[in-house]
């Protein structure tokens, strides 16, 4: 992988490497049985099996042979697969008094998934933590997952993985992905109602790179959108992977709270009280006196901080932590992820936007102590979308949901013009000099 520099873009050093939506990469998806439970003495899933019913065994094979024919070799344990959703079909469906060889059982369950491209449209807004695993990193090296909001078909998001190495030198190489894609799998195969907790798992046999999150419940059905994550510590070496994601409906919005010990199971919660109902929440990777913490935007053009003695519900309206200051950001300011703890104090990225919609990266110091007092902030941007970069779905866009803090150096993974993923290195002492 090449990882040499670009032009420089402010402090930050650009390295050519670059990811990109990919229409090749789909997954095998079920359709979801809520509208099938519905009056199914009558409804359009109980009629589709009464036609495979009717159809006769050699028909049958016949048919279940061109599917093979056509998908087996495009998904990973796809006959598996449909057998997976036969059972939910024979769970959520009268069926009792049906008898069904072994491969019109998986014929029904093919009729019962379709293929789907998961990052055919866009892949951008990447956030990045030290992996679960640290076992034979050595010489200050690091390695990290990285999280990607992947947007496919109906543009619709959901999150996606990758894992990988950097070094403190700015050096990293990302794992690579096999040609198969899963998604996770609900622990409780029923569905759960839009207010409702769920937990998920991904196959056992898969890797984190290769997993994708999916939209689940009807608050979340059109996308789970720019997931923030952070290792939090809760003391004593215990950590926990906990990330904010904005959950859309199609109408409403509402953030929601992505929790995980080893990125193999993750629970998926809303965040009660007034503050979920805001987006771009980021929490501060470790508790502030009895409080948790996180930033927010809670007037869509300020940067707010926020306190809670519990991590699931959120009423505080926040204290007023910063405005737009410089034309760069005039119009609003968020953050970029959480906060990153130096030696110098909160170090919080922040973007803003400003004229023609121009999105650009800065940074914010804050206290270690008390960090509702700011302590320093660029006056220019770190990093704008320059030459080719301001080309895509949303032109003029440079944004991330996170960066990883590596010996002195930081890396950054951002979402270029809500299209593709760049990366760039800084170390943390250059960015202290442009602070004022």
């Amino acid at each position: 992988m090449n990882t040499t520099d670009r032009k420089p873009a402010g402090p930050l050093h650009i390295l050519d490497t670059r990811l990109h939506a990919d229409p090749s990469r789909v997954v095998l998806r079920p359709f979801h049985l809520g509208w099938q439970a519905k009056n199914a003495e009558s409804s359009r899933a109980m009629k589709l099996v009464e036609d495979i019913a009717a159809l006769p065994e050699e028909r049958v094979r016949a048919e279940y042979g061109k599917i093979l024919a056509d998908f087996a070799e495009r998904h990973w344990q796809t006959e598996d697969m449909f057998r997976e959703r036969w059972k939910e079909v024979e769970h959520s469906l009268p069926l009792d008094r049906m008898q069904f060889s072994e491969t019109r059982r998986k014929l029904i369950g093919a009729y019962f998934c379709h293929e789907y491209t998961y990052s055919a449209a866009a892949l951008m807004n990447p956030s990045i933590v030290p992996h679960p695993d640290q076992s034979g990193c050595e010489g200050g090296a690091c390695r990290f997952v990285m999280s990607l909001r992947a947007v496919g078909e109906g543009h619709i998001s959901s999150i996606a993985f990758r894992e990988g190495i950097a070094w403190h030198d700015g050096r990293f190489e990302l794992w690579p992905q096999s040609a198969f894609a899963t998604s996770v799998e609900l622990d409780d195969a029923s569905l759960s109602d839009a207010d409702s907790a769920v937990t998920v798992h991904r196959h056992r046999e898969s890797s984190l790179s290769n997993t994708v999150i999916f939209p689940i419940t009807e608050q979340q059905r059109n996308g789970l959108e720019d997931l923030r994550m952070v290792r939090f510590d809760h003391g004593g070496g215990d950590y926990e992977w906990i990330g904010t994601y904005t959950a859309y409906s199609g109408s409403t919005i509402r953030s929601e709270l992505l929790r995980t010990t080893d990125f193999r199971r993750f629970l998926l919660e809303p965040v009660d009280g007034r503050a979920g109902r805001n987006k771009g929440m980021a929490l501060f990777p470790e508790k502030i006196g009895d409080d948790y913490v996180m930033v927010g935007r809670q007037d869509g053009k300020n940067l707010y901080l926020l306190r809670s003695r519990r991590i699931d519900r959120w009423d505080d309206e926040g204290t007023f932590l910063m405005g737009p200051r410089y034309p760069w950001e005039f119009i609003q300011i968020g953050n970029c992820g959480s906060p990153i703890k130096t030696e110098h104090g909160w170090l919080l990225f922040t973007h803003g936007v400003g004229a023609m919609r121009k999105y650009a990266l800065g940074c914010a110091l804050l206290d270690l102590d008390d960090p509702s007092k700011v302590i320093g902030r660029t006056m220019q941007p770190v990093l704008t979308a320059e030459d080719a970069d301001r080309s895509g779905y949303v032109p003029n866009v440079v944004y991330t949901c996170g960066v990883l803090h590596v010996g002195e150096s930081l890396l950054v993974p951002y979402g270029i013009s809500d299209s593709s993923v760049g990366f760039a290195t800084v170390k943390v002492d250059e960015l202290m000099k442009l602070m004022v």
